[in-house]
């Protein structure tokens, strides 16, 4: 419970500085776009990088495997489950919603409970289920905020998408994990750096998103409220209601349902920032889920644990 709220406080903290420093107009939002593309071109992918620099023995090699299917399969499901979810909500909000149920907060909230869990073991099977997300928030959540495409724009968007710097990150940390690479300390701290500074920059963008935002507005809309659900209640019993069913209580399972119950991921409002689509709803999406963990997050892992 401590690591939780520890954690949710700290995010709301870096969000504050974003709402600071907007109102006090030291970042505009123009400053914001720029700051947007330094998130996904440049921090994001040293982060992504930077969580396959692990090691683990022959102990846990059963557990990592059983996590990579997991996660392979619990994406398909959230998907799917995610499309007959959204049914009753029309236009770009059920697209948002939709992107916030598939992809969950993994590295600043997922990865601080897991090592508070189950050690260094946990952040290496939260690892694997994020290299999922990686790939996947850069094919189909792209795709998400893309709509359709034509013939023509099919091939040149999956070029982009094969050389958009977090894929070749997953493809780096893939094979720094698969050969047990050992890199020079300089290069592991400064790549670690580097990536660190992801979270402080997502929240603060989401920050300045807020601060121009009429969250009021907001409040009133009964999809927000559906969103909380779907996200932090109805996707994360159906996964636990399947480890029942198969009779698994391993802590590859468990890491694959603690993962899926995190709230919305900050690449929801960057996207929606990035693509002028409903950015402000995105935003409050965002926070409210992450603000709404503090209750879900323990009850889940009182009753899985």
């Amino acid at each position: 419970m401590f690591t939780i709220i520890e954690s949710v406080l700290s995010l709301f903290i870096m969000i504050l500085v974003g709402v600071y420093a907007s109102k006090k107009k030291i970042i505009t939002s123009e400053i914001n776009k720029s700051l947007t593309n330094i998130l996904i071109q440049i921090a994001l992918p040293f982060m992504i990088v930077s969580s396959f620099i692990f090691t683990y023995n022959d102990t846990i090699k059963n557990n990592v495997i059983k996590t990579f299917y997991y996660s392979f399969v619990a994406y398909i499901i959230i998907i799917v489950v995610s499309v007959i979810l959204v049914l009753p909500i029309k236009g770009n909000k059920k697209m948002i919603i939709h992107f916030a149920n598939i992809f969950p907060n993994t590295g600043y909230i997922g990865f601080p409970i897991l090592n508070a869990i189950y050690g260094s073991e946990g952040v290496i099977y939260g690892s694997i289920f994020n290299m999922f997300f990686v790939i996947l928030v850069w094919t189909y959540g792209i795709l998400l905020f893309k709509g359709n495409l034509n013939k023509e724009d099919i091939k040149y968007e999956i070029k982009k998408i094969l050389f958009n710097p977090s894929l070749i990150a997953v493809f780096i940390g893939i094979i720094i994990m698969v050969f047990n690479i050992k890199l020079p300390n300089a290069i592991i701290n400064s790549i670690q750096s580097i990536g660190n500074t992801t979270g402080p920059l997502s929240m603060i963008i989401i920050g300045v998103i807020l601060s121009n935002s009429q969250i009021k507005n907001y409040l009133k809309d009964w999809t927000v409220y559906y969103g909380l659900i779907t996200k932090l209640v109805i996707i994360p019993a159906i996964f636990y209601f399947i480890s029942i069913l198969i009779g698994d209580t391993s802590k590859a399972i468990n890491t694959v349902i603690i993962m899926t119950a995190m709230p919305a991921s900050a690449m929801t409002s960057i996207f929606a920032e990035s693509f002028n689509i409903e950015k402000e709803y995105a935003a409050v999406i965002v926070s409210l889920t992450t603000l709404g963990t503090i209750i879900t997050v323990p009850t889940l892992l009182k009753i899985i644990l």
